[in-house]
């Protein structure tokens, strides 16, 4: 299936690239909708290339977020709901009218809050390691205030010890995850967590209704497994799936492992639609 990054302009005023696979369009007029995959705080869309692999015949899209990667990155704007709303940009962009939702850790927060304030537009979400909150600021945050640029190497590096790895990541992908880093200047480090701490939790604002899986790691420090029992209970008929032995960073440490996952929830659900 062919791909492409294209440079789309959004109607929030920024330019975002954004990875796109297949044909969008024709997904679309077959009755299905493409996937939409929505990439964490401090990383870029190319944190999904190993997922991405694993999934060859899937038409899809993946943005960078505003301040990451190669992204517009504007002194502010860093809001939850301009998150959003730069995502609504995207679908737009591209002319797709509705998607299913991937989104991992923070992404996940921001694929949350689309389906509340834009359901029209989801058709699933895919929550991967996403929290339930982001309210009360992680420990790092302080060490993320105190940033200066150029952000230093080490300090990346050092930052991945945040997240407790229990399989074996491949050496390349890491050094990816290091540059999307050092791709951020301080100041974003800074606003975009300040947007997601400061936000009122996405199902505390409004209801989620589409059909959801949820997929979290049993060991992970920073989402803890009360919070993902929650938020399965707020998301009415959501699927909560736990890999034992895994961490936060699930889509690191398991690629393979969430294609199939969501292959087989999107299968289940195409069987569903044509069913009915």
């Amino acid at each position: 299936m062919e791909s492409e990054v294209r440079t789309l302009s959004l109607n929030t005023g920024i330019s975002v690239p954004c990875f796109v696979q297949g044909n969008l369009e024709q997904t679309a007029d077959d009755g299905g909708a493409p996937l939409l995959l929505l990439h964490a705080w401090g990383e870029s869309w190319r944190s999904f290339d190993r997922l991405i692999e694993a999934l060859p015949g899937f038409a899809m899209m993946a943005p960078d977020l505003r301040g990451h990667g190669a992204a517009d990155k504007p002194e502010d704007g860093y809001s939850l709901s301009d998150v959003v709303e730069d995502v609504v940009g995207v679908l737009e962009a591209l002319g797709v009218k509705q998607a299913h939702v991937l989104g991992s850790s923070s992404g996940g927060y921001v694929a949350q809050q689309l389906a509340v304030s834009h359901p029209e537009l989801v058709a699933s979400l895919t929550l991967v390691g996403a929290p339930l909150t982001l309210h009360g600021r992680p420990a790092f945050a302080a060490e993320v205030e105190q940033l200066t640029d150029p952000i230093p190497e080490n300090w990346v590096r050092e930052s991945l010890a945040w997240y407790r790895m229990l399989h074996a990541v491949p050496a390349s992908y890491i050094e990816d995850r290091v540059q999307d880093g050092l791709a951020m200047p301080a100041s974003v480090w800074r606003a975009s967590l300040r947007g997601f701490c400061e936000a009122v939790p996405p199902t505390e604002t409004g209801d989620i209704s589409v059909p959801t899986l949820m997929l979290w790691g049993a060991h992970d420090p920073l989402v803890p497994r009360q919070h993902q029992e929650t938020l399965a209970r707020r998301i009415n008929g959501a699927q909560l799936q736990i890999y034992e032995g895994t961490g936060h960073l699930v889509l690191w440490e398991c690629p393979e492992r969430v294609a199939e996952d969501l292959t087989s929830f999107l299968g289940g659900l195409f069987n569903r639609f044509n069913r009915s």
